[in-house]
């Protein structure tokens, strides 16, 4: 009996005691209580290196190309150079054969030798002009002296013939004289006429105008080449140089970016098919504005030293237009209030939220310049504002800029 009275009165006791544990281990929740401040997403107004760039594509011309074209007509005597070969400055390329050239340059030669002959003689001839005339006139002035002295010694007509004598020797040495500048003159052709027919002769000789590579071949040996002037388009090239250790990129600039564009300005220049960047430098540009594409040819150098680029690999380069070093800068998407008048959501040290305008200045992809507005350090809602009120108590989470820094460029 003792035993089944304990355990109908345990078992209520049980019962009461766990309806009451709850209500003990969880108490009511006031009414009178401060819902909890919401969190949100905050960046640190901060000093930073801002630009403004533009990404374009091109792809890689040689700084120089051009076809070696023959001076003088000729059959190619020996080709010594093939496509892809490396080649210096005057280095030789080819020969060519012009039989007739020979024979021109031995006429030349013997006008030349003539010539000499020529002045020897009429040196000769000036310098017996000069004797006979120095002896015509001794005889004439002393037969004067006769005359004078002793009248009557010497016939008068013996004087006037004296004298004659004097002036026909004088007429013969200003006829020589002109004789040996006429031969001199014509020593001066004959040299030039020798030095005309060597400089042709020179370029049956065909040198590289300058160090670069062998990109095509048009030529073989025995090829007749006609001379490459401006009025045979006919004449066929030797072979087609292009200077590689120096190429560039010729970018179409949009006419809003162009007064951005400054002779210097260094440009990383990436190539995709070698997973590889390298540096350049805008070199020049056109000045002008194409009409009907509204863009101005900019031109960047970029040092090949190794040959590792290619001409016409595709290349995207990253045009810096403006650059703002040490600049105040936050999150763009802490932005709002449209284009005329930006503000930010500032939240205060107590945690209350403040609409505060601002003056922007260089915007980037990720990055927007505060001219005024805001103060270094001060933390900024970035994201979704839609929920946000100014004076809303807020709790601030700090959000990791590294990454916005590491897509800025």
């Amino acid at each position: 009996m003792f035993k089944k009275a304990c355990t109908v009165v345990c078992v209520p006791l049980a019962v009461a005691l766990l309806s009451i544990a709850p209500s003990c281990s969880k108490p009511a929740k006031s009414e009178g209580d401060p819902p909890k401040a919401p969190v949100v997403a905050v960046a640190k107004a901060a000093r930073a290196d801002l630009a403004r760039d533009l990404v374009l594509t091109a792809e890689f011309r040689p700084y120089q190309e051009v076809d070696l074209m023959a001076k003088v007509a000729g059959y190619v005597k020996k080709i010594d150079v093939d496509i892809g070969d490396r080649v210096k400055e005057g280095q030789l390329l080819a020969t060519l054969e012009i039989p007739e050239m020979a024979d021109d340059l031995a006429r030349a030669a013997a006008f030349l030798k003539r010539s000499n002959a020529e002045l020897e003689r009429a040196k000769e001839e000036l310098q017996r002009a000069n004797s006979s005339h120095d002896i015509a006139h001794l005889t004439a002035e002393r037969l004067i002296n006769v005359l004078k002295t002793r009248p009557g010694l010497v016939a008068q007509q013996e004087v006037d013939d004296a004298h004659s004598r004097d002036l026909i020797s004088e007429a013969q040495v200003a006829s020589a004289r002109s004789a040996l500048s006429v031969a001199e003159e014509q020593v001066k052709m004959a040299e030039a006429e020798q030095a005309r027919t060597k400089t042709l002769f020179q370029y049956t000789l065909v040198t590289a105008p300058f160090t670069g590579v062998v990109t095509k071949r048009y030529a073989d040996t025995g090829s007749m080449i006609q001379a490459g002037t401006a009025s045979q388009t006919q004449a066929m090239p030797l072979v087609r140089l292009s200077q590689n250790s120096l190429l560039r990129l010729i970018l179409p600039v949009p006419e809003s970016s162009v007064p951005g564009v400054h002779v210097g300005q260094p440009v990383e220049v990436k190539v995709p098919s070698l997973n590889r960047s390298f540096a350049g430098r805008v070199a020049r540009f056109a000045a002008k504005v194409q009409l009907s594409t509204r863009t101005m040819d900019t031109e960047v150098d970029v040092p090949n030293p190794d040959l590792i680029l290619v001409p016409g690999m595709y290349a995207t380069v990253n045009l810096t237009l403006e650059q703002h070093n040490n600049a105040l800068a936050i999150p763009l998407t802490a932005i709002g209030g449209g284009e005329e008048k930006p503000t930010v959501l500032l939240v205060r040290p107590d945690g209350a939220v403040e609409e505060r305008p601002v003056a922007l200045g260089l915007e980037t992809s990720n990055r927007v310049e505060i001219r005024a507005g805001l103060s270094e350090g001060d933390l900024v809602v970035v994201g979704n504002r839609n929920q946000i009120r100014p004076g809303q108590q807020v709790s601030p989470k700090l959000v990791d800029m590294a990454a916005i820094k590491d897509q800025e460029r």
